[in-house]
């Protein structure tokens, strides 16, 4: 959008709009909340360098605590000042913290100076305070799905859309970008994400997206259900691997049985296909060369999600993959032998991304797919390969476990604790990790009050896509804290995790949500632009405030980029690290997607990131419940006005029916003091209640739950 109407426009809104909203506050706050027990602070800023130099704030000595619901204080708190009053380097700010972590009452609140009435943004305590922000990130995946349909009830009313790039010459019959006349290389090539702010497909990126999803749904199964509202819920399988399933369903395509593999797909032109929103467009597609690097990333997504999905009981999927993973890896063994590795495959005549890949970075791909095909063949060969090449790896041969490659941090830990896993390898990666943490290089794994933000990271890794790196940060602590590498400083790692989750939720100088358009998820003051091209500049889904519809929610913005190409436009030129950032989306020559445009690659970082902080549900499965003796039906299904709840009961007790919509929202409830044998409680559904909804049954702590249709 045009920077001086925008400017005009915001001026008006805001003008009219609660003081929540209203601009940037000078108290900085995770904006979606704090668990009840975690150590909470909020950061108070007065602003010294940068964009918003000629604003200043002195706070009063101390700052009230209000209760949103009454508007009435609740506690004051004093203000610590940061480091004697200096000016913080990367943000331009000096500052104050508040740690109000002793206050545990559940609730919602908002701070506010008793002298010049700054107030934060609001947020709340409570254990489940981001397990919405959790479920919307995560159905970024659905809307960036590729060849498919976006329709309620998975998809909120501002973006639904028609099926998309299946026109003639598309992904259906995509031909070979070398020669675009030759009808006997077609290929259909549908499904899958995609990639960032344009429409390709590559599978090289494909692998971060997936091995972080892998690694989130791994480390904390329990959270990821299958009821988070898209296609495939109550299909039996997670929906986080249903979507990590989409995804590898187009790689499976893309690769060859013989092992190569297809490294990406997308337009020509930078002209072509790049209309709003994905189902205009009707340009032809290419598929572009193999690669070795692209059968590596196969090789390794494969493998690992094999493994993932044996171990969920889909076993004619995992043997699917491993079949594939073990033909891609032979595929490339004797490029690896030969040091003769391809990375020159992508001349970029498909745009957008180069997506090549350097020797050292296809080699840390191959370690990390040896252990995974170590682990579900038992086949000694991937264990030689491994052996032979684990020691050139980063952590081996420096002790510097990078956030830049968390799939080969993964791989390497997970092979200490194979059966089959030679001690004196698997001695060598602990005690590398250990090192690792008590050298605190760049200080990753533990809270520096060197940055007044207290989302600490070094000056160079505020570049292109900033906010990938730093929830990589949060998510090596975590790793290291899944294999208690150093039980001793697994307080420090939480710590330092927890704080680079408040650093996206608004604890940052912008006083901004890096996640879209999330003010019906709580957010206050959110990213209102990001470069995507469904949601481009001038459209519809423009601006979250300003347009129709705004982009969808739960997007990451790439993050605060230092170095940004176009230093005359300032902010985010010309500024402070963490002021390299503007909330907008223009095109070229203003190139915003160096600041603001998302990526899979970022999503799943940040989806991996939060799920250690969702806690996990208390549902209880069909076996479950008859093993308590205990039977919960719903008819009719689907329902048209009304249904009965009918349930059995062993015991006299409080039974509380709730129904809820898909995002976990209370539609009504009904309490019951149930008595022993048959119960039956009938629900009525006014008649703007339509599509799929959960019926729950509490039972004290238990929770049962139903999915029904509302016709």
């Amino acid at each position: 959008m045009n920077r001086f109407l925008k400017l005009l426009l915001i001026c008006f809104v805001f003008y009219f709009m609660p003081s929540d909203i209203n601009g940037q506050s000078f108290i900085h706050v995770d904006q979606f909340g704090y668990q009840i027990d975690a150590e909470k602070f909020a950061v108070v800023s007065d602003p010294q360098i940068g964009y918003n130099a000629d604003e200043s704030y002195t706070p009063n000595s101390s700052i009230d605590l209000y209760a949103t619901s009454t508007s009435s204080i609740v506690a004051t708190f004093p203000l610590e000042l940061w480091s004697n009053g200096n000016t913080h380097g990367q943000s331009g700010d000096k500052g104050w913290w508040i740690d109000f972590s002793d206050f545990k009452t559940k609730g919602a609140y908002y701070f506010k100076d008793p002298i010049d009435g700054q107030t934060s943004a609001t947020f709340e305590i409570g254990n489940d305070v981001y397990k919405d922000v959790l479920k919307a990130s995560m159905k970024m995946f659905y809307y960036n799905r590729c060849n498919s349909v976006k329709s309620t009830p998975y998809a909120a009313a501002k973006w639904v859309d028609t099926d998309n790039f299946r026109n003639a010459g598309q992904d259906a019959n995509c031909r070979y970008y070398l020669e675009p006349d030759n009808a006997s290389k077609e290929k259909e090539l549908t499904g899958g994400w995609f990639d960032a702010g344009d429409y390709n497909k590559y599978v090289n990126y494909a692998l971060y997206a997936v091995e972080d999803l892998l690694a989130a749904y791994e480390t904390n199964p329990e959270t990821f259900t299958d009821d988070w509202n898209i296609p495939e819920s109550s299909n039996g399988v997670p929906d986080i691997l249903d979507e990590v399933k989409y995804e590898l369903d187009w790689v499976y395509k893309m690769s060859n049985p013989t092992g190569e593999v297809h490294m990406k797909m997308g337009s020509i032109s930078f002209q072509e296909n790049v209309g709003s929103p994905p189902s205009v467009n009707v340009d032809p597609r290419y598929y572009g060369n193999t690669c070795t690097s692209a059968s590596l990333s196969t090789a390794l997504m494969f493998s690992h999600a094999a493994k993932v999905f044996y171990n969920i009981g889909e076993t004619e999927y995992g043997d699917k993959l491993k079949a594939r993973a073990i033909s891609c890896f032979s595929y490339v063994e004797p490029f690896i032998i030969s040091e003769n590795l391809e990375t020159d495959c992508d001349d970029q005549s498909i745009n957008a991304s180069d997506s090549d890949e350097n020797f050292d970075a296809q080699m840390v791909t191959a370690i990390a797919a040896s252990v995974y095909l170590f682990e579900i063949t038992e086949d000694e060969k991937y264990h030689d390969f491994f052996k032979s090449y684990y020691e050139v790896a980063e952590p081996i041969a420096s002790s510097y476990w990078s956030p830049y490659t968390m799939h080969l941090n993964d791989a390497l830990l997970l092979y200490t604790t194979l059966e089959d896993a030679e001690d004196l390898v698997s001695t060598r990666i602990l005690t590398s990790a250990e090192a690792a943490l008590e050298s605190n290089v760049s200080s990753f794994y533990t809270l520096s009050e060197e940055d007044l933000y207290r989302a600490s990271v070094p000056d160079w890794m505020y570049h292109w896509g900033s906010n990938k790196a730093k929830a990589h940060v949060g998510n090596l602590c975590n790793l290291f804290m899944r294999y208690n590498i150093s039980p001793e400083k697994e307080e420090d790692l939480a710590q330092k995790s927890a704080e680079m989750i408040h650093y996206f939720h608004g604890v940052n100088p912008l006083d901004m949500v890096y996640l879209s358009n999330m003010y019906d998820y709580g957010g206050d003051r959110c990213a209102n632009e990001i470069y995507h091209t469904w949601f481009a500049d001038g459209t519809d889904y423009d601006n979250a405030l300003l347009s129709s519809f705004g982009p969808a929610p739960g997007y990451l913005a790439g993050g605060p980029n230092s170095s940004f190409s176009m230093p005359s436009i300032s902010p985010p030129g010309n500024n402070p690290l963490q002021k390299s950032y503007l909330d907008w989306n223009a095109g070229y020559p203003s190139n915003s997607w160096e600041i603001t445009e998302p990526s899979i690659t970022y999503q799943a970082a940040y989806v991996r990131l939060l799920s250690n902080f969702v806690p996990k549900p208390i549902t209880t499965s069909s076996e479950e419940i008859q093993n308590l003796d205990l039977t919960f039906e719903i008819y009719p299904n689907p329902v048209s006005e009304q249904c009965q709840v009918d349930f059995s009961l062993t015991n006299k007790e409080l039974v509380i029916v709730q129904l809820t919509d898909l995002n976990g929202k209370s539609i009504l409830t009904k309490e019951h003091y149930g008595t022993i044998g048959e119960n039956n409680i009938p629900l009525e559904f006014d008649e703007k209640v339509k599509g799929f909804y959960f019926v729950n049954l509490q039972l004290g702590s238990q929770v049962f739950t139903r999915k029904i249709f509302i016709d």
